[in-house]
């Protein structure tokens, strides 16, 4: 498993549920045991957020590695600058954050005595698998100058929320309708040999009343709903262009000695 640990710098840390945490940019070893102790991860989605967390308990899961700690933990994590060593009050820091017991023997750089620095992926066949500290005074005639690069993505995240909402509003409606009514109209016709034996069959002379019954239509008003549209919302992906700003820092490497006097700005 240490050559495991040793070798997993770029690739994937998960966290005890198998969500991705980042990318492991560094493996720090622990100076007494020469056994993998903390990563540094890349934490944040442009790259400039880097967390350390424990490895001593991490467990291989697929093609990552995975810590037996909850995201929120690791997220709340105390932020260190990853500049090749931890001071004992930075690793005291973590290791109470994450629940770890702490040796006081520990050196003043808050790593175990002889100092711990930053895995650089080579071999001691006398030893086993170690790591050689990249810009402390132990390490062999060269060292490793590196540099910040910017990586930029992008998250997506909730921005707002729309939704439909149909509410009952009233409104007078006004329209005409025809409609029809009877009215009294008097008829007169002359006597005449067709009618005479009808209209001599009463007496000489009578009162006599008669009755019309008279109708009209009333306009009458009768709602009923129908359906008229359907409204539905539908979402359009518009791409902008953002500009996104970061410092970033690189190692300058300077030549020292009698007669130098030169700094390599590579």
């Amino acid at each position: 498993m240490t050559q495991d640990l040793l070798s997993a710098r770029g690739e994937d840390l998960v966290d005890r549920d198998g969500d991705k945490i980042g990318k492991i940019e560094e493996i720090y070893l622990d100076a007494d045991t020469d056994q993998p102790e903390w990563a540094l991860v890349n934490t944040a989605m442009f790259g400039t957020k880097q967390t350390f967390i424990p490895i001593r308990e991490a467990s291989r899961s697929g093609d990552s590695l995975q810590v037996p700690y909850e995201s929120s933990l690791i997220k709340d994590a105390p932020k260190m600058d990853a500049d090749g060593q931890l001071s004992q009050d930075e690793e005291q820091q973590l290791y109470r954050h994450y629940g770890m017991d702490y040796s006081e023997s520990r050196s003043d750089s808050g790593l175990p005595e002889g100092g711990t620095g930053r895995v650089d992926s080579t071999h001691d066949d006398s030893r086993g698998v170690v790591g050689n500290d990249t810009s402390g005074p132990e390490t062999d005639s060269a060292m490793t100058r590196s540099e910040e690069e910017l990586q930029v993505g992008t998250t997506q995240r909730e921005t707002g929320r729309a939704r439909l909402k149909k509410h009952i509003v009233s409104e007078q409606v006004q329209t005409t309708v025809p409609v029809e009514r009877e009215e009294v109209r008097v008829e007169r016709e002359p006597i005449t040999e067709g009618n005479r034996d009808q209209a001599l069959s009463g007496g000489d002379l009578s009162e006599e009343e008669h009755e019309v019954t008279l109708h009209s239509e009333e306009a009458v008003a009768e709602k009923r709903v129908v359906p008229k549209e359907r409204v539905r919302l539908d979402k359009d992906v518009v791409t902008e262009e953002r500009e996104v700003t970061e410092d970033v820092r690189r190692e300058e490497v300077e030549i020292e000695g009698d007669g130098t006097d030169r700094v390599d700005r590579r």
